[in-house]
Order: C-alpha cells, then sequence, then structure tokens
C-alpha cells in the first residue's frame, strides 16, 4: 500500500488545505509515502512530510504581501467594507522599464522557502524515503514536468518550489537551465494521475475550488481584470480535465480516491493575502475534513451517529421534555 496527499494550487486558498491535512494528519491518524503539491500545494509538502503541521500553520496564517512580493502589482483598497483588488501601474511599469517580463516580482517568496524549507528539512525527508513531488510548467518545451525531491539538490528543488508557485505575469519567471518555467498550475493544476503513475493506491486530493460553479464574475473594467478572468477560466477546465483524467485512471486500477473541495467560495483573488482570512480559512478547512469524515462513517456504518446528529437529538429531546 502506498498512500499519496495531493494539494491543488489555490495561492491564498492554501490554507484551507492546511486545515484539511492537520484533520487528516493529526485526527484521522493518516500517514502518507508520497507528496505532491502544484503551486501553493508545493510550498506545503515538505512540511507535511515531516508532520511539521504547526510550523506549517504560523507559516500560512502569518503572511501577507510583503512576505510574497518584492514588488507588488496589486492594490487593495477598500469601498464599503469590501476589498478591491487593482492593479499598481508605476510598479508594473518600473519592472518594464528594468528589463523584467513581468508585471510584478515574487523573489520575497524565494527567499522564504530557503527560510522555512531548510537543508535539515530535505535531508531529513530524504532519510525517511518520502517523496514529494512538485509540478511546473516548462514554457520554453511546452511541457509539464514533476520534480522529486529525490531526483534533484537542495537548491534546484527549493527553485522548483518557487517556480510552481509563480503565477506569471504577476510573478517572477523562473528562469533555470537556459529555460522558462511557469506555475504548474498552467498545465496540471491537480496532479492526481501523476500519483498513480508514481504508484499510489490510496489517494487523498485536496481541491482549492468549489465541486461546482458557484457565482458569475463581473465583467472586465480594464486590460488587468479581463487577464485575471481569461487565466480563471482556463485554471478552472484544466482543473476538471485533471480531475477527469484522475477520476478514470483511478478506476481503471481500482485505486481509492478520496476528494476534498472547498464548500465555499473563498476568494476570487488568490494572490491576495489576508493573514486574517487564511486563519479562518484553515480553521474552516479543519471543519469541512471533519464533517466529511464523519459523512463517510455514516455512509459506511449507517447505525453510527455523527456528532451533529447526536447534538440534534439531545435539543430534540429537551425540547419534548419542554413541551411535557
Amino acid at each position: 500500500m502506498k498512500k499519496a496527499l495531493v494539494i491543488s494550487g489555490g495561492g491564498s486558498k492554501g490554507a484551507f488545505a492546511g486545515g484539511v491535512a492537520e484533520y487528516l494528519m493529526k485526527k484521522e491518524q493518516k500517514k502518507y509515502d508520497l507528496f505532491l503539491g502544484t503551486s501553493t500545494g508545493s510550498l506545503m509538502v515538505s512540511h507535511l512530510a515531516l508532520d511539521m503541521l504547526d510550523e506549517l500553520k504560523d507559516l500560512y496564517t502569518n503572511v501577507n504581501q510583503k512576505t510574497i512580493f518584492s514588488n507588488n502589482p496589486f492594490k487593495i483598497r477598500h469601498v464599503a467594507g469590501e476589498k478591491v483588488v487593482s492593479i499598481r501601474h508605476l510598479n508594473t511599469l518600473w519592472n518594464f522599464l528594468n528589463g523584467r517580463k513581468t508585471f510584478g516580482e515574487s523573489k520575497n517568496l524565494q527567499s522564504l522557502i530557503k527560510r522555512k524549507i531548510t537543508k535539515e528539512m530535505y535531508k531529513e525527508i530524504c532519510a525517511n524515503d518520502k517523496e514529494i513531488v512538485v509540478t511546473v510548467s516548462n514554457l520554453t518545451s511546452n511541457q509539464i514536468e514533476y520534480k522529486s525531491n529525490k531526483e534533484n539538490n537542495y537548491e534546484d528543488f527549493c527553485d522548483w518550489i518557487w517556480g510552481s508557485c509563480n503565477y506569471v505575469p504577476f510573478m517572477s519567471l523562473l528562469e533555470k537551465n537556459k529555460q522558462q518555467y511557469a506555475d504548474g498550475g498552467f498545465g496540471s493544476l491537480v496532479p492526481i494521475r501523476e500519483a498513480i503513475l508514481r504508484g499510489a493506491t490510496e489517494i487523498d486530493a485536496i481541491i482549492l475550488e468549489t465541486e461546482v460553479t458557484q457565482f458569475n464574475r463581473l465583467p472586465a473594467k480594464n486590460p488587468f481584470s479581463l487577464l485575471f478572468d481569461v487565466f480563471n477560466f482556463m485554471l478552472t477546465h484544466v482543473e476538471r480535465h485533471n480531475i477527469t483524467i484522475g477520476k478514470l485512471a483511478a478506476s481503471n486500477k481500482d485505486i481509492k480516491l478520496n476528494l476534498y473541495y472547498t464548500p465555499t467560495v473563498l476568494t476570487t483573488n488568490s494572490l491576495v493575502f489576508d493573514k486574517h482570512l487564511m486563519r479562518k480559512w484553515w480553521k474552516s478547512g479543519y471543519k469541512y475534513a471533519k464533517s466529511k469524515q464523519e459523512q463517510l462513517m455514516s455512509e459506511f456504518r449507517p447505525d453510527v451517529l455523527t456528532d451533529q446528529e447526536i447534538e440534534n437529538g439531545v435539543e430534540d429531546i429537551e425540547d419534548l421534555k419542554l413541551k411535557s
């Protein structure tokens, strides 16, 4: 038996995935041999492979825009109590004048990765015979590539994690080995099939989107918002394709596949990092995983009541007592 944990891309929504993973690994005591991540998922897999959930939670609930961006292309305003995101035109102009290829720069994230994913952690992961795999999109060769800790040294692996997270053209472009790399989600947002190809016999996949579309986007008002809408449209369909292929592959090989979606829309711009919201999402992820597990248990054993059913039953009994 080879168990795998797969975490999709999703930027700041990774906090929700952290809550789900915390419940599965701490409460359900699940042990995984293989960890696969795309974009924000690639940031999480090293800590998860070492059961460093407290450290991961501290990381994901204390970040902000400065933690990620060395040149932030976004301007966040509060209008009638709501956050409105627009582009910092001066910042993007500065990048162009300096010969950069993107609207913003994420060098701060690159530094954060090397501080939080240390060489000692990398060595321990390898010594424990755990495999962590991150997804990158090779724009030069037009290929999806999967980078394993077992096939790369520490420095290279940190580069691949950073490359997997870079949502170009709003974040940095990774240029390595005379090729250009970007966010792995552009090609493989949910790498379920890769987990199967690497020998997984049971897979838990955390998908940082709702299972069905729950809202319509407002009409684009400028080229930047239109670009976001186009990217989101593309990534939604990449995700659905990845999941469909993953389900088919799992079905053909009789592999147990558990999917954990977000129950509600968390945000329409996952490149905005609000630590207060991310703390809330972590808790939501934990509660969601708990309720899903209870649902699965009740379906498997109809005679077992969930905590919510017990609570409702107690309330009904109290009501009957009052009426009598």
